[in-house]
């Protein structure tokens, strides 16, 4: 079964996670065919913008724990030659507007990925998490700099050190997202946002968004990068064996050993 779901309709290249059965856990093969995906319209003269979308009630659980724990990305500058930093470069790089509807969950880099959006719409059904540090983690995606940059340091260590899950309001307090809106009414919302490029110069909406990211392209890239080395060498930690045996066997992990 093909798990992403990609088609280019009306100037808007959509990319669609499409695997309910497992809450559209992402595996390796699934962020090689996103980067891909994304590497296609950046080149595809008559993609003007780029519609990321989930399922109804679940937009990503995050890393599927099974894959990610037998496939592991290696250390060092290892761990940037990943599908996922891939993937995560492949959205950095896109200079096309990228619009995101989320409906439901948004777990782990299902939250941080948004963070590298340019339009975010929220359905009022959605629960976004960045669970890293329970699972031994760090966080990921650049989020240890721009969550604290919207939140303010106080409410990113909620989020990031105790992985307290917000809602679609508090996503669009911060700045993470643009609107909530009903869940039935957030793809199509979404979807007409994206076909409005179709009417501007995509020369102008290309070097407007380089020059909005530009002042914090470096400092982002080199966190990215920082974050995806600890994050590699912590997939291998003790503490990650055992949150990620305990998530497994369904059962709370211990970490009172450690």
């Amino acid at each position: 079964m093909q798990h992403i779901r990609t088609a280019t309709l009306d100037g808007v290249a959509s990319i669609e996670i499409a695997r309910p059965e497992k809450k559209n856990a992402l595996t390796v093969e699934m962020y090689q065919a996103m980067a891909e995906a994304l590497s296609a319209a950046r080149e595809d003269a008559a993609v003007r913008a780029v519609l990321i979308t989930g399922q109804p009630g679940i937009f990503t659980s995050g890393n599927d724990i099974e894959d990610f724990m037998k496939r592991r990305p290696g250390e060092g500058s290892d761990a940037l030659d990943s599908p996922v930093a891939r993937f995560m470069l492949a959205l950095l790089e896109c200079d096309k507007p990228v619009v995101v509807a989320v409906t439901g969950a948004a777990i782990g880099i299902g939250t941080t990925m948004l963070l590298h959006c340019d339009f975010v719409y929220v359905s009022d059904e959605a629960r976004l998490s960045m669970p890293f540090v329970g699972l031994g983690l760090v966080p990921e995606y650049a989020s240890s700099l721009l969550v604290p940059q919207l939140m303010g340091a106080r409410r990113a260590a909620e989020k990031l050190l105790l992985g307290e899950p917000f809602t679609p309001e508090q996503a669009v307090e911060c700045g993470i997202a643009n609107a909530v809106l009903p869940a039935a009414e957030v793809v199509p919302h979404a979807r007409r946002v994206a076909e409005r490029f179709r009417a501007l110069p995509p020369g102008a909406v290309r070097e407007a968004k380089r020059l909005m990211r530009a002042p914090q392209r470096e400092q982002v890239l080199a966190t990215i990068r920082a974050e995806g080395a600890l994050f590699a060498a912590r997939l291998r930690s003790p503490e990650a064996m055992e949150a990620f045996g305990a998530f497994l066997q369904r059962r709370k992990p211990d970490f009172s050993r450690f």
